[in-house]
């Protein structure tokens, strides 16, 4: 199985073409099968145990301008899955447009939310420091406002989705759009490296996605896929998943 994909170009030179979209199976099976494989460990584990109330006093946990980043964000990237990689699966659609605008809609998303949690929200919530590696390992441990998991997920779909944004505007400049028209490429080399960069980039942020919705699809974890919706979490949610002095909630 081919991890790359070459052509010959108008002077018979082999050049890159892009990333190998048989990957994209392979990226598909290997998460099912590890994602089951998690599904069955956990529930052979399971404790009876009763899960928080979510009546009672509730916690703000994200405000309304963050759950509207998160859905038009997670919109952007989950139609941009789909236009990208419906020519491979044979869905035909005219997709390139659909693309683009999904593409400079969470470019700019991206851009207004870095800006929102520099300077309005508290930054260090979500850095990782050296106490966060042993939250997994001492169940005695709690977080503040994001676990470690939390944590790592942000920052993988971090670098994922700006890997994704610079390759494709990268690209996306040589394609017609209302403001230009597509430019004769003068070195397809380069341009097939980003196109295995923006490839590759979209092969793994499918992976993390899945395991993404995963999560927040566990029962465990639903309040906060709740609170993504709704902004709250109940007040014994938070004291069974959190340390309220590292967290100082409203």
């Amino acid at each position: 199985m081919d991890i790359i994909r070459y052509r010959h170009n108008v002077w018979g030179e082999e050049v890159i073409q892009g990333v190998s979209w048989d990957l994209l199976w392979v990226v598909a099976v290997t998460a099912f099968l590890l994602l089951a494989a998690h599904a069955i460990f956990m529930a052979a584990l399971a404790k009876k145990k009763a899960r928080p109330s979510s009546e009672g006093k509730r916690v703000n946990r994200h405000d309304a301008i963050d759950r509207a980043f998160h859905w038009i964000m997670a919109g952007s990237v989950l139609i941009l899955i789909f236009t990208g990689i419906s020519p491979i699966v044979g869905i035909r659609i005219s997709w390139l447009n659909i693309h683009w605008i999904a593409g400079l809609t969470l470019t700019f998303v991206v851009i207004f939310h870095t800006i929102r949690a520099l300077f309005w929200q508290d930054f260090k919530a979500m850095l990782l420091g050296p106490n966060d590696f042993k939250e997994p390992f001492d169940e005695n441990i709690k977080p503040g406002k994001y676990s470690f998991e939390q944590k790592g997920m942000h920052w993988a779909m971090t670098v994922l989705v700006i890997a994704v944004i610079a390759t494709g505007v990268t690209l996306f400049t040589h394609i017609d759009s209302p403001w230009w028209e597509r430019p004769s490429v003068e070195n397809e080399g380069t341009l097939g490296i980003f196109f295995l960069l923006h490839g590759t980039a979209t092969l793994a942020l499918i992976a993390f996605t899945a395991i993404h919705i995963y999560f927040a699809l566990r029962p465990e974890k639903r309040f906060y896929t709740r609170s993504m919706v709704s902004g709250w979490i109940s007040e014994s949610e938070m004291k069974e998943n959190h340390d309220p002095s590292k967290w100082k909630a409203e």
